[in-house]
């Protein structure tokens, strides 16, 4: 397994929108298994591919606090189940140190494919409903800051961008 670099707002490669798998295969197992070590090693929740830059749809998730609970989904699809919405504070490892309250659908039902190719369907609510919700826009190119104000977004950048540029002086 390896750590994979994780992509920072604003770099454009996010907002690349990731293709289906064709064939889950061996390299889509490595990929899983060093995105879920890349997430717990920053420490995240989840993690799709986009950000490792990997512009396929694969997202991983553990909302697990005490014991791993790895769940993974490849080429998923979200049917809203009703117009309820709840607004939840997000973070992003894309997006490191902001958190934003954004509103999404309360009741979705997801279709994916598991590690090993075979098709599920689940209907997540709370916090695992948002956290697919949140990995499945970026594999469609967007980033829970798209969800606030222009001005929200605008100072959030120049911070990430400030914190690149310091970064890069103390390295070179």
């Amino acid at each position: 397994m390896a750590l994979l670099p994780i992509l920072e707002f604003p770099d454009p490669r996010l907002r690349t929108i990731a293709k289906p798998v064709a064939k889950v295969d061996q390299r889509i197992r490595t990929l899983i298994d060093d995105m879920f070590e890349t997430m717990y090693d920053a420490p995240g929740i989840g993690l799709a591919a986009t950000q490792v830059n990997v512009h396929e749809q694969v997202l991983v998730i553990d909302l697990g606090e005490e014991t791993k609970e790895p769940m993974v989904f490849i080429n998923p699809s979200i049917e809203i189940l009703d117009q309820e919405h709840y607004e939840y504070e997000e973070g992003c490892l894309s997006v490191p140190g902001f958190y934003e309250q954004v509103s999404r659908p309360k009741h979705i039902r997801v279709t994916a494919l598991d590690r090993d190719g075979k098709e599920f369907v689940i209907e997540p609510e709370g916090l695992l409903a948002v956290c697919v919700q949140h990995e499945m826009d970026h594999l469609n190119g967007k980033l829970f800051v798209d969800y606030v104000s222009n001005i929200k977004r605008q100072r959030i950048r120049k911070k990430l961008e400030k914190q690149h540029r310091q970064a890069a002086q103390s390295v070179g």
